[in-house]
């Protein structure tokens, strides 16, 4: 029965870690569209980038590169669930697939890829040199600098935000009761010290000017 039970055990572990690796990836149509895809090619082109991706110059340098690779040419920004989160988009992708590789997302001007299960550099973002520049020249650009090494852990890619960094500096100082007293009393010492300056130098001119007025009369 003991031996039923571990059996039981390990069957449910088993089934419980893919949901669990894919329970952060939120639904989206990118997503579904880039995954079914994949299937049969490693490039997934957007719609409405028909027009501008390269596809057969891309398809060669995804070829080349030193790791597998899956590029998603899609529309990002802070309008979508990632909010301008371009890596955070690549992990969801790379979770969603489930196969180790580079993963790269692309939006026309800007390429951002992550690291999935693989012991590898990539370059998390580059941007396109120029208006006139192909997308797989951009595409290019960035799978040059992959690097298969053994210093970097085969860990799934980020599939939650960042975490905001804390503001610079440290925060103001409160004003209380006691700063308000203290500031009065200060301000109405400096206001009887002017007070009393300024009276002596209408006095001293006052003692000058009198006896030059008596001579003349």
């Amino acid at each position: 029965m003991r031996r039923v039970m571990m059996l039981l055990l390990a069957t449910v572990a088993v089934l419980w870690v893919p949901a669990a690796a894919t329970a952060a990836v939120p639904s989206d149509p990118r997503i579904t569209a880039a995954i079914e895809a994949w299937r049969t090619t490693p490039l997934y082109v957007d719609p409405d980038f028909t027009s501008v991706a390269d596809v057969d110059p891309m398809l060669a340098e995804i070829r080349t590169a030193p790791a597998a690779v899956y590029v998603a040419v899609v529309p990002t920004g802070a309008w979508f669930q990632e909010k301008g989160d371009a890596e955070l988009l690549a992990g969801w992708l790379a979770n969603a697939n489930g196969k180790p590789g580079v993963y790269v997302v692309m939006d026309g001007d800007d390429t951002y890829g992550v690291v999935h299960l693989i012991r590898a550099y990539a370059p998390g973002w580059s941007w396109a040199s120029g208006g006139e520049q192909s997308m797989s020249s951009q595409l290019a650009q960035s799978l040059k600098r992959v690097e298969l090494n053994d210093r970097n852990d085969a860990e799934p890619a980020r599939t939650t935000p960042r975490t905001p960094r804390p503001e610079a500096g440290s925060e103001p100082e409160r004003f209380t009761t006691g700063d308000a007293i203290r500031s009065g009393l200060g301000g109405g010492a400096l206001g009887m010290l002017g007070g009393a300056l300024l009276a002596g130098v209408v006095l001293g001119v006052s003692a000058l000017v009198g006896p030059r007025r008596g001579g003349r009369s």
